[in-house]
């Protein structure tokens, strides 16, 4: 599986990256094993141990640079369980700085980040549908659609999503 391998290339054992991304060495070995699927927040944890965004831990195997991805393509990743997905629209690649996401919220959905996976990473969020409370230094954007936020990530972030309509945004990302 693609996290062990990341984990060894980086020659941590399972005990160190439990230490550097708060997440239970019991929990990564089942997660590693493919016997239990990860959280939103379990990943966010992860990737903040490897400084990286979840879009490019998720495509970390692409190999050769695409010019058009079509709809059929672009992954969707989901966690049930706390009303969430997100769909890779342009991937991330070695040789560009910047990616699309879309995602999506459920009604009165929460996903709370306890630090930024990767500081200082750009992001510009639009809504798209729905409105979104988001906390980001401290502060908290109230948007509905059409807003646009821009931010410079560098600490825990939280979204909420309105209890009746849910939300669904663009997130780009450029490193």
């Amino acid at each position: 599986m693609r996290l062990t391998e990341l984990r060894r290339d980086r020659q941590w054992s399972l005990e160190q990256l439990s230490a550097k991304s708060g997440v239970s060495r019991a929990s990564l070995s089942r997660l590693e094993n493919a016997e239990v699927a990860a959280t939103a927040e379990m990943l966010g944890k992860i990737c903040s141990a490897y400084e990286m965004p979840l879009s490019r831990l998720i495509m970390m195997t692409e190999e050769a640079f695409k010019p058009k991805i079509s709809m059929k393509d672009q992954l969707v990743w989901s966690d049930q369980t706390q009303g969430f997905s997100r769909r890779l629209v342009s991937p991330p690649s070695s040789q560009l700085s910047g990616e699309i996401l879309e995602c999506t919220l459920s009604a009165g959905a929460e996903i709370q980040y306890d630090a930024a996976p990767v500081h200082g990473l750009e992001h510009q969020l639009l809504i798209l549908s729905g409105s979104l409370a988001i906390t980001v230094d401290d502060t908290q954007y109230d948007l509905s659609q059409g807003d646009c936020l821009r931010y410079v990530l560098r600490g825990p972030s939280r979204f909420c999503a309105d209890s009746v309509t849910g939300a669904n945004y663009l997130l780009v990302l450029i490193s």
